[in-house]
């Protein structure tokens, strides 16, 4: 049976605000280290740092979605880099505000409105999907795809690639996403990391840039 739910938080027109966002990818090319690599590897290294970063808090919020504000409190100490931990948190209160209004739920709008909350996107992701009745696992596939293909949407923005190679590309990503899905599905929140320290740091720079298209 189609799960017509999953295809609309899967959809690029879900109104989160990823579209501002490219991940580091533009600091990175201004910085020269696409052109160095190329937006294939950065594609790669985005995949796993989001699978061993964010999985995990997809995944324990999705077990645990009353440990929310716990896990939200974690994720916000762990990411301390400030642009990325600025798009984070901008995506995921973006995210609960539209399954508040989309799909209805009381403890999602009372998740949205909380103020409290930091609502980082992984951990409300997780908690959201597991409160509209998905699957853990294709919350954290429809997740981990969703920052893949708006890493590579970026890329055609910024003029890195072409649409229809970037098609290419993310279509070639499959067996690194199945990897990377297999590896980290069931890493605990505790044991999140990051895998691109380089990328990491060079996003952080995003602020700094002469010009800009992005806000990360």
């Amino acid at each position: 049976m189609t799960d017509w739910l999953l295809l609309q938080l899967a959809d690029s027109a879900f109104p989160t605000g990823g579209f501002a966002h490219s991940a580091g990818l533009e600091a990175a090319a201004q910085q020269g280290e696409i052109e160095e690599r190329g937006v294939a590897d950065w594609a790669r290294q985005n995949v796993w740092q989001t699978a061993a970063f964010a999985l995990p808090f997809v995944g324990a919020a999705h077990d645990a979605p009353r440990a929310l504000a716990a896990l939200d409190r974690r994720c916000d100490a762990l990411l301390n880099n400030p642009v990325a931990n600025r798009a984070s948190r901008r995506q995921g209160r973006a995210f609960m505000a539209v399954c508040a209004e989309a799909f209805g739920g009381r403890r999602l709008r009372r998740w949205a409105d909380d103020d409290a909350l930091s609502l980082h996107h992984a951990p409300a992701f997780g908690a959201a999907a597991a409160e509209l009745g998905r699957a853990r696992l294709d919350a954290q596939r429809i997740f981990l795809f969703a920052t893949a293909r708006a890493g590579l949407s970026a890329a055609v923005r910024l003029g890195l690639t072409g649409p229809l190679q970037s098609q290419r590309l993310l279509a070639e990503l499959a067996p690194v996403l199945d990897a990377a899905l297999a590896a980290c599905a069931d890493v605990r929140a505790e044991d999140a990391a990051q895998t691109a320290p380089i990328l990491d740091i060079l996003q952080g720079a995003q602020d700094r840039l002469y010009t800009r298209l992005f806000q990360s």
